[in-house]
């Protein structure tokens, strides 16, 4: 096998250097998450000139905080959205082949505790499996008593009479985002985190390219592009708003929200809570909503909820009555009931769903799951809603509509559903399954690029060593402690008084490779939300 490529230097003098000259992009991107990055990927891999900015890190938003699932959607099968089930399987399967290091498959069991929910589930989970087809990742099975707790030892095991065995996927969210970000790159994309997009620019009432701003320093930087795409997420509607108040002749701005913010939250607590390499599906809780009980690198994910709210936070923190939910549904069901003393990280994310233009937003489980590109009068393109599994069809359909539209000249068909992300490596990741522990594993084939660093045989702590945040800082666009232990390293997702207890020793590494202040305090002070410290009431 021949050795892996040597990885593109992520240094940021040399990023904003590019980003500083005179020069005209087919397309810029604002939003660095999984559809700003699918994009970009899409459109470099045609041969297309693309620049990306993102405010923040990348998948600092909504694309770190997912519930670890590359799946079909049971939950929208239940509901008749059989299109957008069969799209996400397809895209399952896409995704797990492209990026075998990060993304792989993973059996779910529903357990029963009525003689008629086994037959009930296993008809729809059945039905799951028949719009996969040959994307199928492994057949229904019918379980009794002994089979469901041989591959769920924690389960509740009083009352219970089986369970349905199905398959669907799981990934580590943060790093397929990286992996987008510099995938796109070395087809020769622009992406640079930490720049924020602060007005669009016009020409000849047309959008023109972008105003940004470095924010470690506040220096500006003008992008001419062709078209500009704002993927922005649950935030797009801060920029349509710009574009509506720029174009509206009479200086008020016609823009309606497109997007009705949705709060889930996620519980991290041990492993033993659960027991063996098998998730956890309730598909109807006390309220109708889904329940999962995920293994994830070392621990296990509880979640998730689906709450609405108005504000749009950075780092949305629980509700009470969210973790109270969690807590009490995950108690039905394990054997061993959570405690708040048991949590090791609480982390929320927020959904753009898309809103219709005649809904008040208050019942979010209503709205779609399906993504929407809207084209406006100036040309500025905007998408948001979908999910990550369809994160490839969404920029493909992206791309479609800037052709459509003759905002872009198409140059080739695109080629991403066989393109394999940086690291990828079956072999390497084959050996050891996502679900067990965080490591080296998740480099793919880099792996030997990170042992080869200072630091290699000095570990900071399971999973973690000083030669992955100096590869990081190095490789992967890393700046802050933050970018290292929430993103890079999932140490803050899985254990948030670790990661507080690691920052110091994190921060002195990456202020050697980058001669940055790494945030320390900062990071210290924003992880101890992630402690069981949610909000009183919505």
């Amino acid at each position: 096998m021949l050795p892996p490529p040597s990885p593109l230097p992520t240094r940021r003098e040399d990023l904003l250097a590019r980003l500083a000259e005179d020069f005209c992009y087919d397309i810029a991107i604002v939003g660095g998450g999984a559809t700003g990055l699918g994009v970009a990927l899409d459109a470099a891999a045609r041969g297309l000139k693309v620049v990306l900015v993102e405010s923040h890190d990348f998948a600092k938003g909504t694309s770190s905080r997912a519930t670890k699932l590359v799946h079909g959607g049971v939950r929208y099968l239940a509901q008749g959205n059989i299109s957008l089930v069969r799209e996400a399987l397809h895209e399952r399967t896409t995704l797990l082949h492209n990026a075998p290091h990060l993304a792989q498959p993973l059996a779910f069991v529903v357990p029963a505790y009525q003689w008629w929910e086994i037959p009930f589930y296993g008809a729809g989970l059945t039905a799951y499996d028949l719009l996969a087809g040959q994307a199928g990742l492994g057949k229904t099975a019918f379980l009794g008593h002994n089979a469901t707790r041989e591959l769920l030892p924690g389960v509740m095991p009083k009352g219970l009479v089986g369970g349905v065995k199905y398959w669907d996927g799981q990934f580590d969210d943060a790093r397929l985002a990286l992996a987008l970000a510099r995938t796109a790159a070395a087809k020769g994309a622009l992406v640079v985190n930490y720049c924020q997009a602060t007005d669009l620019l016009y020409q000849g009432g047309q959008v023109a390219g972008l105003a940004c701003e470095d924010t470690l320093t506040g220096k500006a930087y003008t992008v001419r592009s062709r078209c500009v795409v704002n993927a922005t997420g649950v935030w797009v509607d801060a920029l349509r708003e710009k574009d509506g108040i720029a174009n509206a002749n009479d200086g008020r701005h016609p823009t309606k929200p497109m997007v009705a913010p949705s709060q889930g939250v996620h519980i991290v607590v041990d492993r033993e809570f659960l027991g063996g390499n098998t998730g956890l599906m309730v598909p109807k809780t006390a309220d109708g909503r889904v329940l999962f009980a995920v293994p994830w690198l070392g621990k296990v994910i509880l979640g998730t909820t689906d709450t609405p709210r108005h504000d749009l936070p950075r780092e949305p923190l629980a509700f009470e009555e969210e973790v109270s939910f969690i807590l009490e549904e995950s108690a039905r069901y394990l054997r061993r009931a959570p405690q708040r003393s048991d949590i090791r990280s609480i982390w929320v994310g927020l959904r753009p769903l898309v809103k219709p233009q005649d809904d008040d937003g208050e019942n979010t489980k209503g709205l779609s799951r399906e993504h929407t590109i809207l084209v406006s009068r100036s040309g500025l393109v905007t998408v948001t809603g979908g999910k990550w599994t369809t994160y490839r069809a969404m920029a493909e359909d992206v791309l479609d509509r800037c052709f459509a539209k003759g905002l872009l000249v198409e140059r080739a068909k695109g080629v991403t559903a066989h393109l394999s992300l940086i690291g990828a490596d079956t072999g390497v990741a084959s050996r050891r399954p996502i679900s067990e522990t965080a490591g080296l594993h998740s480099y793919g084939s880099e792996r030997p690029l990170v042992q080869a660093l200072t630091g290699a045989e000095q570990w900071l702590t399971a999973g973690l060593n000083e030669a992955m945040v100096r590869f990081a800082a190095r490789h992967e666009y890393a700046l802050t402690v933050e970018d290292m232990l929430a993103r890079r390293s999932r140490c803050l997702f899985l254990d948030a008084r670790l990661a507080i207890d690691l920052a110091p020793a994190v921060g002195e590494i990456l202020r050697q490779e980058t001669g940055l202040d790494p945030q320390v305090g900062a990071f210290t002070a924003m992880a101890q939300q992630y402690l069981h410290n949610p909000n009183k009431t919505s």
